[in-house]
């Protein structure tokens, strides 16, 4: 939930009961937390199980080197959930495992190739990111991801396009284990993202979803807002270029990233007063209004006691 997860929502929603997870440059680039102290601050909120997410793409070693420091740092503060993503989460797993403590070491996947690479690396369940999910989108629905990934016998974990009971009861229903959610928590009352940001959520439905290349250079979910509609979603042609060259493309890719941190962090934080690049799934369907975090997981929660929403 890059730039949105403050520690004040992360502790809400864990302590309501959910696991709230921390993304480390969001509370260190974002909201002036070192990273050890933020763990500790939201410790100090609750002290229910919290989760950290890691990006572990070999694309800059001074990057890597970071990650691996966000690693040991939460080892040690006793994090007992990681999440890794664009990686081999081989040696986060053995690192986990290293640390003598139980942790759970669960994978963002999109397919069933990147899922058995996973699979391969010793993680203990999915993360199954489908086309209906904020950020960095999968391509398949969640019932064809569902179908692809059962067999290799693992707890898979819904993310996109859950922004109500009603969608979480139908992705249990599909045999899901649980649902991620990101943007049904942007629009909370303890999300320190920009009203702006919040009133976009709620106005905008799932046709209003776009997929712009021109943040991290990969497509991004996005709401369709004037800016993007006038600045187009498409990388530019040298950008393109550079992005397919075998040599090129990790470069490329870290010179996106270093601008996407920026330009989304400025968003949440300025809303429109800066440039309309509010990150949602097409979850937003299902979101009407701005709620205590406590409430959102409450009538999720029912869902899951229940089996039924009404």
């Amino acid at each position: 939930m890059y730039p949105c997860s403050n520690p004040e929502l992360v502790a809400a929603v864990s302590e309501a009961g959910a696991i709230g997870v921390v993304q480390p440059l969001s509370l260190t680039y974002v909201h002036g937390w070192d990273f050890r102290d933020g763990l500790r601050y939201i410790r100090s909120l609750t002290s229910k199980p919290i989760g950290v997410n890691l990006i572990i793409e070999r694309s800059s070693r001074k990057y890597l080197r970071r990650v691996q420091e966000w690693l040991d740092i939460a080892l040690e503060e006793n994090v007992p959930f990681l999440v890794t993503a664009l990686g081999n989460p081989r040696w986060v797993v053995e690192r986990a495992a290293a640390s003598g403590r139980r942790v759970i070491v669960y994978h963002d996947v999109t397919s069933r190739r990147w899922a058995e690479k996973a699979l391969q690396g010793g993680v203990d369940g999915f993360i199954c990111v489908n086309d209906r999910a904020g950020g960095h989108a999968g391509t398949l629905s969640p019932g064809q991801l569902f179908e692809d990934l059962s067999p290799l016998g693992k707890p898979m974990i819904c993310a996109g396009g859950i922004g109500a009971p009603g969608d979480y009861a139908a992705v249990l229903d599909m045999g899901y284990a649980g649902a991620q959610l990101g943007t049904r928590f942007i629009a909370s009352e303890e999300c320190s993202a920009h009203p702006d940001y919040k009133r976009a959520i709620m106005e905008a439905r799932a046709e209003d979803i776009v997929l712009s290349e021109r943040i991290s250079g990969v497509p991004v979910s996005v709401i369709r807002t004037p800016y993007v509609e006038r600045t187009g979603t498409h990388a530019g042609p040298l950008a393109r270029r550079l992005l397919r060259g075998g040599r090129t493309k990790h470069w490329m890719r870290a010179i996106y990233a270093l601008q996407a941190v920026w330009k989304l962090k400025r968003a949440s934080l300025q809303g429109s007063a800066y440039r309309d690049y509010f990150q949602a799934g097409k979850s937003v369907d299902g979101i009407q209004d701005i709620r205590p975090a406590a409430d959102i997981v409450a009538d999720f929660a029912a869902v899951e006691v229940s089996g039924s929403v009404g």
